[in-house]
């Protein structure tokens, strides 16, 4: 896999200018993006860090490179802007020296298949992180893990099928359940402003969007949108899950600092993956649902 990590880094730098430490965990979001898939909240997670850094003096548990890739729908402002604030973040922190080749963000451009085969064998981490209860299915998380790559995700869509046959031990859970994330939106129990106001680092990443600090040479307001539509709607839970996430992104940097142990989870991913062969899936369907047998040919 660090040959494969070698080859995206040097198409990273070929094509962006970028540089990347190949030794550096390379966590990985490649998908369409939209709100509920919550790319917002992975970027909220590194703007944490680097607040932490810049502020409190903390650094990253282990070097680690972010890597985004995806598309927003034409008139999707909300998925555009997202994109803006990645974008955003990964200038200001790729241009920071203090933190060398310990923080790097990526924003893959125009992602597609030929992108995807550079970037889903190098994965060290996958992000499958949306609202539980949102994800219908999704199979690139299924890509991801027979490559080898841990999964990050919370307990919906496909990532329960991974969950089952991986192992808890070899997968990073996080986050709500769907009936929770249910029961709050029917009860109204979700109040963004109390996770504001009872948690200091929620209430700096929050403050940040809000007074224009990853739009230095921009307009101030630029991400307030993100801002209002977190603390006065937060329809995903972004704020619910905020806490659960920055722990189990500590535990996988802490985690990927054992090579064995973490060589050991990789090798469950990929060895439990047969399950989700095209092959096994053809036959379910041929016997379950089209009610069909193999037809055999002259040779028998």
């Amino acid at each position: 896999q660090f040959k494969n990590k070698e080859r995206l880094a040097n198409f990273i730098e070929q094509t962006m200018g970028i540089s990347l430490n190949p030794h550096a965990i390379f966590d990985c979001q490649v998908k369409r993006i939209h709100e509920y898939k919550r790319q917002l909240l992975n970027a909220m997670h590194i703007m944490h860090q680097y607040l932490s850094f810049v502020e409190d003096g903390v650094e990253p548990t282990h070097p680690k490179v972010y890597i985004f890739g995806g598309k927003a729908a034409p008139s999707y402002d909300f998925a555009k802007l997202t994109i803006k604030l990645i974008n955003n973040i990964a200038n200001i922190v790729n241009n920071d020296k203090r933190l060398k080749d310990l923080l790097k963000i990526v924003f893959v451009p125009d992602y597609k298949v030929s992108n995807a085969e550079l970037i889903i064998p190098a994965a060290d981490v996958s992000e499958q992180i949306s609202t539980a209860g949102f994800e219908a299915s999704g199979t690139s998380n299924m890509k991801l893990a027979m490559n080898g790559a841990l999964t990050v995700g919370t307990l919906d869509g496909a990532n329960v099928e991974i969950l089952r046959e991986v192992g808890e031990e070899n997968f990073y859970l996080f986050g709500l359940t769907a009936e929770e994330v249910a029961e709050r939106h029917q009860n109204g129990t979700h109040k963004p402003w109390d996770y504001y106001n009872n948690d200091l680092n929620i209430k700096r990443v929050m403050d940040s969007l809000q007074s224009g600090f990853w739009a230095p040479n921009e307009d101030k307001d630029l991400f307030a949108p993100i801002f209002q539509n977190i603390m006065f709607k937060d329809f995903y839970m972004l704020l619910a899950d905020f806490e659960s996430y920055c722990q189990i992104q500590e535990k996988i940097s802490a985690d990927f600092k054992d090579r064995l142990l973490w060589g050991k989870k990789s090798l469950f991913n990929i060895a439990r993956s047969g399950i989700f062969s095209i092959d096994r899936t053809v036959a379910e369907y041929a016997r379950d649902i089209w009610h069909v047998t193999p037809a055999r040919g002259k040779n028998g």
